[in-house]
């Protein structure tokens, strides 16, 4: 069984700009990000903070893949979830939006945090206006078509009917990306949004997680998406992108989590994530 969806649970749900009675203000120098890249909502959240160019206007504090307190999370983590909430009951988790004013998180919903920092901060407009649901169905279709039946055919307790039906809805997914790549160079036309970030994240998730419990056709088929696979390299050239990959981290991540079993498909890595990244070869 691949490993499962690592999304936190949204505990703290505050919101920047939304609500002038929160006091949560898009003031530069006041908030801070904590994040693991290992983990694909971290993964997302670094890469809008680096297209929005936010490096001096919001921080980022990195935390190892793997959580030092075990079950409880984050040990950095924890002062700011019992400032937030006394004797909170959760792990202390990333991702976390904190205020450094006060000491407490603000958030620690994904979508909401991607949706703040697009919209609250100067900076490319990577949430464009009108595009809201184009973008919440890119990233229903990422988890619906690509990240759930991917878990589900390399699962070993599954039917082998089970495992082809849910290869076939992860092909038919990779088809439907790849029809929108024949025209333009990113999923809504000529310009990065938020749903290329989540795409991308998606596609790295599939190929250095989903790919150690699928057999090797499997992973063949899902390679010969090659439109799908050139466009996930070419991002990784971008610095927004690869800059962020942790691909031991990912590993070790995966590796410390999963019960599954290992299947031929490990054996072949679809895109070489490294190389893309380091080259930082990049034509928008």
């Amino acid at each position: 069984m691949s490993a499962s969806s690592p999304f936190a649970v949204a505990s703290f749900r505050g919101r920047i700009g939304h609500d002038a009675r929160s006091g949560y203000y898009p003031v530069p120098h006041r908030y801070r990000l904590h994040l693991t890249l290992a983990c694909p909502h971290c993964l997302q959240i670094a890469v809008t903070h680096s297209l929005l160019g936010l490096d001096d206007t919001l921080p980022v504090t990195l935390l190892p893949a793997l959580p030092d307190d075990g079950d409880d999370g984050y040990l950095a983590l924890r002062p700011l979830y019992e400032a937030t909430s006394h004797q909170h009951p959760g792990p202390a988790a990333a991702p976390v939006l904190s205020d450094d004013w006060s000491g407490r998180i603000v958030s620690t919903d994904p979508a909401e945090i991607l949706v703040d920092l697009a919209g609250r901060f100067p900076g490319p407009d990577v949430h464009p206006r009108g595009a809201e649901a184009a973008i919440a169905a890119v990233r229903q279709l990422c988890e619906r078509s690509i990240n759930t039946p991917a878990q589900r055919a390399g699962q070993a307790d599954a039917t082998p009917a089970e495992r082809a039906g849910a290869l076939e809805i992860l092909l038919d997914g990779l088809a439907a990306i790849e029809r929108r790549l024949d025209f333009q160079p990113y999923l809504l036309g000529e310009d990065l949004t938020l749903a290329d970030v989540e795409l991308w994240v998606t596609l790295v998730r599939l190929d250095t997680v989903h790919r150690w419990h699928l057999d090797a056709a499997a992973v063949q088929d899902i390679a010969e998406h090659s439109q799908v696979w050139a466009y996930a390299g070419r991002l990784a050239g971008h610095p927004a992108f690869g800059r962020h990959l942790d691909l031991d981290g990912i590993a070790r991540r995966h590796h410390t989590r999963c019960l599954g079993e290992e299947a031929a498909g490990a054996a072949i890595q679809i895109v070489d994530w490294a190389e893309h990244a380091q080259g930082r070869v990049y034509s928008g």
